[in-house]
């Protein structure tokens, strides 16, 4: 085993912690910045990577002097810490608890990369670590598990005493790709395989293990809806991004972001698993529409769960057997789709419903917000959120745009799901 793991006395399980609803959640026991979001004091700041908690209520920043956290509707900062002693590469929330997970980042690092801090931000102090050989890539964190992603292998702690429940190898991943659901009734990892185009899903609370084969080319990216139960993913190729089952592995649908290469950025799967939304380096956001339900799925309630640290998922079932049904809205197809016989693949591919063409060139992550809007963060530090026509897709609305973090510097880590 790679990995050392040290723990204060007192550590508890999630569903102890306490919950961010107001500024005294977060009590500043270290140096804190005063300045806006957006100020000129920002101008010395660098972003080091983005990411969203489990429902997408929020997001985190990870800075090259500390971390900020960001809510998503209305668009605000509600809190930061400032450090003098060096920034974060990676930092994940726990839903909308004051626990998090940081590494160390950026060209003045004072905490390292091969290091995991477990954060308890109401007691300012660390009351967890992991210590690995070699970089850590990505960090998940669940109500039962917190997840490590190294390059070659992922580590599965229980959270409440921090052992290690699972070791799992997979092929190089740079990326950090994995990928945790949220549902209170499952319990699903999807990541890499050791195979190349092949992922990996382990249904822990069923004992399961399913390997997809799902491109022929390296994965680059994949999401999971709430509860576990359907896949989407791309390859290094960028063009195609499949759903699958991942109870049994069975390809439901296939839809096509475009014929050239690109760089897959970020999937989302909307809460109610009507929509998918890919951003990649092509600087366009595509929405498509999916005809993926799920056996007994209530549509018509898009309420996200907010409150941490319950995760009642409201829009997806806890059936197993997902069903095929035509959406309202559909995604643009070739005109010779009949011929799919003795066409090539592409001409019967689903192409996207909507889109948005985002005027600054850098890395963005998406999500779906409260009905049918899309929130987009970027790594030069800007947040837009667009509205998309249900019936008859097209060009997307822009709502809001807001710039979170003013820099001038070039982003130094990937973005993370």
């Amino acid at each position: 085993m790679s990995s050392q793991v040290s723990t204060s006395r007192g550590l508890h399980p999630p569903e102890k912690i306490m919950t961010y609803e107001s500024p005294h959640t977060w009590p500043l026991s270290v140096p804190t910045s005063k300045a806006e979001a957006g100020s000129s004091g920002d101008q010395e700041v660098r972003l080091l990577s983005v990411s969203w908690n489990q429902d997408c209520g929020c997001f985190a920043a990870g800075t090259s002097n500390g971390f900020r956290i960001f809510n998503c509707d209305p668009f605000k900062e509600t809190f930061r810490r400032d450090l003098k002693s060096g920034g974060f590469g990676i930092v994940e929330m726990l839903f909308r608890c004051n626990i998090l997970a940081l590494v160390g980042g950026g060209s003045n690092m004072h905490y390292p990369p091969n290091k995991v801090m477990i954060w308890d931000d109401h007691q300012s102090r660390c009351i967890g670590e992991f210590t690995f050989r070699s970089d850590v890539r990505a960090v998940k964190l669940g109500k039962d598990n917190i997840v490590i992603v190294l390059e070659t292998k992922i580590y599965v702690y229980n959270f409440t005493d921090l052992k290690m429940l699972h070791q799992i190898e997979t092929l190089p991943n740079p990326k950090g790709l994995c990928c945790l659901s949220h549902h209170s009734n499952t319990s699903v990892l999807a990541c890499p395989g050791l195979s190349q185009g092949h992922v990996r899903v382990e249904h822990f609370g069923l004992k399961v293990t399913k390997m997809i084969t799902a491109h022929d080319s390296h994965i680059s990216c994949m999401a999971l809806t709430m509860d576990g139960l359907l896949l989407a993913t791309a390859s290094m190729k960028g063009t195609l991004i499949r759903i699958f089952n991942t109870m049994d592995g069975t390809r439901l649908q296939e839809v096509r972001r475009g014929l050239d290469k690109a760089e897959i950025y970020s999937i989302a799967l909307s809460p109610n698993v009507q929509w998918l939304a890919v951003s990649s380096d092509k600087g366009t956001v595509h929405i498509f529409s999916l005809k993926v339900r799920v056996a007994g799925e209530d549509s018509s309630n898009d309420q996200r769960t907010l409150e941490a640290p319950r995760m009642d998922h409201q829009n997806s079932s806890t059936s197993m057997d997902p069903l095929i049904q035509t959406n309202t809205g559909s995604n643009a197809s070739s005109s010779l789709s009949f011929m799919k016989g003795i066409l090539p693949k592409y001409f019967s591919s689903e192409w996207s419903f909507a889109q948005f063409h985002l005027p600054e060139v850098t890395r963005y992550i998406v999500a779906f917000g409260a009905q049918n809007t899309v929130m987009m963060v970027g790594l030069d530090g800007s947040f837009y959120r667009c509205i998309f026509d249900q019936v008859n897709g097209g060009q997307m609305t822009q709502k809001e745009y807001s710039r979170f973090l003013k820099t001038d510097y070039p982003p130094l880590r990937t973005l993370t799901a």
